[in-house]
């Protein structure tokens, strides 16, 4: 597999996050899963350098986080992460089930409300999220 500069995957996003609609993107480590940049979504931590990493799994502020933000579908940059490095994870499983000699390229998720773009780009996992565009 080829690997991306930093500055490539950069550019990759930049394109990505300038199409219409979309609110959110993340750029994680491949290596770890350790938010390396966010727009669009809120950080929970209160650390100088709050998207640095993920917080632990039972971290007792997520319950908590945000007034209720949690409820009405507002999720922190750390828990969309965590997720996405999770959903990640299992596909790269499921691909290695299949065909040892493959990987993920891309992975597109879409809800009723959203939609998820998810590259894994050399040391970069590229993520963008938008409104799902009504039908």
């Amino acid at each position: 597999m080829a690997h991306s500069s930093p500055d490539e995957a950069l550019a990759h996003l930049t394109r990505i996050s300038q199409k219409p609609g979309v609110q959110s993107t993340l750029v994680l480590s491949r290596a770890s899963g350790a938010i390396l940049r966010t727009s669009g979504l809120i950080s929970k931590s209160s650390s100088p350098n709050p998207n640095s990493t993920l917080p632990a799994s039972g971290d007792s502020t997520s319950d908590a986080y945000g007034n209720g933000r949690k409820d009405s579908g507002i999720q922190s940059a750390e828990d969309v992460a965590s997720s996405v490095w999770s959903f990640l994870r299992a596909a790269g499983s499921l691909v290695d089930d299949i065909d040892k000699d493959d990987e993920v390229k891309l992975l597109r998720l879409r809800t009723k409300k959203k939609e998820l773009f998810i590259i894994p780009d050399g040391q970069f996992i590229l993520v963008a999220i938008h409104d799902t565009p009504p039908a």
